[in-house]
């Protein structure tokens, strides 16, 4: 039943060109940062002085710096930083999203407050919030973590924190549904407790368009990641994100665009992608659709 199902979906997704070159050009970008460390040609941390801002070459593919660094090195580095960031602040906001979600969906008690709660964390204004955490915390985490690792903590912990609220209304939603199916009162007639019913029988049916708001998710975590690496309040200096390159190339836009061409390329073709893979997911989900 479950290959049938995972073949079924495999089949939608393929007649989807925009979702399957998505898949391909986000597994690229994937692959390219995994291997950054044998793809890239010198180290993203060497200055050459020699090489300051010199344009594109067939050594330096994307240019070097105002520190004669390689844009390529760093930008595959940065795809490691950027990406994992994505993922992880992801993961955290789906994990608070079903949790809430499926609290307030199925224990009518909770319904109110926990909604309470999303309504009042959908009001926060993200980014001036973002900014006053990353003020207050930031030191401290670098005392306890060190300065790559606390500032990682910091970062996906306050975007997964900050973005789980949709989640938790999508995955409410369903369970007010699927609660009243013969199955669930099946379940509850055979004596199955209320945890078993919740992750046994009911959330298996909300999977889909959970996947569907996660991949969507991550784009969005990313280009906030580059947000504040832009502002200068994410990741040292010396650790490369896509945001970092851009924010360190905005007093040379003028006398070396290709520092601000490639990695903005990077998070608009990888952000892209993600959206194009969420709305062919969506699409080969939708029970309605059969092409």
């Amino acid at each position: 039943m479950a290959a049938d199902r995972g073949g079924r979906l495999w089949r939608r997704l393929w007649r989807r060109p925009p979702a399957v070159v998505g898949a391909l050009v986000v597994l690229f970008f994937v692959a390219l940062a995994v291997g950054a460390p044998w793809i890239a040609t010198s180290d993203p941390q060497r200055s050459d002085y020699g090489k300051i801002r010199k344009a594109p070459t067939t050594a330096n593919p994307f240019g070097t710096d105002d520190l004669g660094r390689d844009i390529f090195a760093r930008s595959l580095w940065g795809g490691r930083v950027s990406i994992a960031v994505g993922l992880t602040a992801v993961i955290i906001a789906i994990t608070l999203g079903m949790t809430i979600g499926s609290l307030a969906g199925y224990f009518g008690r909770l319904d109110n407050p926990l909604m309470r709660l999303t309504d009042l964390f959908l009001s926060l204004p993200i980014l001036p919030l973002l900014l006053i955490i990353i003020y207050l915390f930031r030191d401290t985490l670098r005392a306890m973590f060190g300065p790559e690792v606390g500032i990682f903590i910091m970062i996906v912990t306050v975007i997964g924190v900050l973005q789980w609220m949709p989640v938790a209304r999508l995955v409410r939603a369903q369970f007010l549904s699927l609660k009243q199916k013969e199955f669930v009162e099946a379940a509850r007639a055979v004596g199955d407790p209320d945890s078993r019913i919740i992750i046994k029988h009911i959330i298996p049916n909300v999977l889909s368009p959970v996947l569907v708001a996660a991949t969507i998710g991550v784009g969005g975590a990313i280009l906030t990641e580059s947000t504040l690496s832009f502002l200068g309040l994410g990741f040292p200096p010396d650790v490369p994100t896509w945001g970092r390159l851009l924010y360190d190339a905005t007093n040379f836009i003028e006398i070396a665009p290709h520092w601000v061409l490639f990695p903005g390329f990077l998070i608009f073709i990888t952000v892209l992608s993600i959206n194009y893979v969420g709305d062919g997911l969506r699409d080969a989900l939708d029970p309605r659709k059969t092409g």
